[in-house]
């Protein structure tokens, strides 16, 4: 089915992200450890993360041009983070450093012989927007506007200066936050982690929490990533399950996938796809950034995803 949106195409960002960066540590162990133990790490690498920032590194890879706001911190890892933005070619003109907060962190094990990833995270207050600092020009000037909520007051006057212009909003959500609902009211596009949509709702079945959100709030399409198990998307009624594409050999790291596949999906959509074949472009770019570890070494460029997908 044909997604239900008109882009804007007069305007000079093709997305606008605005919300999470991180710089990772990433811990390799040969195997979880159990409580109380101790176990000799493989290795551990310092890279580049987080949510919005990733999705936008992975749209610029594909074509795209994009535009970040964000604060990192006033410190070597805020360096680091900004820089990578840079070095992709995604603007930085509405990104700032915040002089008394640390860059948001995470320490992720991943396990080796799966990929499968363990985050503990930390975000300084410091770093945060309120709804006077929220940069309402950049959300004027993209087709969409791609967002966490971490600051949820500011993320909801971004999503109505987007709304007002026409601009599509796009929303990553793994948690609930205060005035949460609110910010989904002004949502197009609600991509979900696989639990968040219980705990919103109080829904177990998973498409019946999809048609309660879209009842209440009215996003146009809601969508849910289940990992190995592929994508649920609801978009005007019609379900839509896509199934997860087979990592090239074998799955390193799933740091990053839920942003890689919310950027393939923009991709698809951007691109003129149908609902379904942004799905699959989504699920693919989700699986090759799993070949390597952390959340973007291994993003796909266009020749890479169309050769993947055949």
């Amino acid at each position: 089915m044909r997604a239900p949106f008109e882009f804007r195409s007069d305007i000079q960002y093709d997305v606008a992200g605005f919300g999470t960066n991180a710089v990772d540590y990433l811990i390799r162990v040969s195997e979880y450890p159990s409580f109380n133990s101790k176990v000799e790490l493989t290795d551990w690498q310092i890279l580049p993360g987080g949510e919005v920032a990733s999705t936008l590194v992975a749209l610029q890879r594909l074509g795209f041009v994009t535009a970040y706001a964000g604060h990192f911190g006033a410190d070597e890892a805020g360096k680091l983070g900004l820089r990578s933005l840079i070095d992709e070619g995604v603007n930085v003109d509405y990104a700032g450093i915040a002089k008394n907060a640390s860059t948001q962190v995470a320490f992720i094990i991943v396990d080796a012989r799966t990929g499968e990833r363990t985050i503990l995270w930390k975000r300084d207050a410091d770093l945060s927007y309120s709804a006077a600092d929220a940069p309402l020009d950049l959300a004027r000037t993209a087709k969409i506007l791609h967002m966490t909520p971490h600051d949820t007051a500011a993320s909801i006057v971004m999503a109505e200066a987007a709304r007002q212009a026409g601009t599509i909003v796009s929303l990553d959500i793994d948690n609930t936050f205060d005035e949460v609902e609110t910010l989904l009211g002004l949502t197009d596009i609600m991509i979900a982690s696989s639990d968040l949509l219980e705990r919103l709702t109080g829904i177990r079945d998973k498409l019946s929490a999809m048609t309660e959100v879209a009842s209440r709030y009215g996003c146009t399409i809601i969508g849910v990533t289940l990992g190995d198990k592929g994508s649920q998307l609801l978009c005007e009624g019609v379900f839509i399950d896509t199934p997860a594409c087979k990592v090239p050999g074998g799955c390193a790291d799933t740091t990053g996938a839920g942003d890689a596949f919310r950027a393939g999906f923009l991709y698809g959509l951007l691109s003129g796809f149908d609902v379904e074949e942004s799905a699959r472009c989504a699920n693919a770019v989700a699986a090759l950034k799993c070949r390597d570890i952390g959340a973007r070494r291994a993003l796909p460029d266009l020749d890479a995803l169309r050769t993947f997908l055949g």
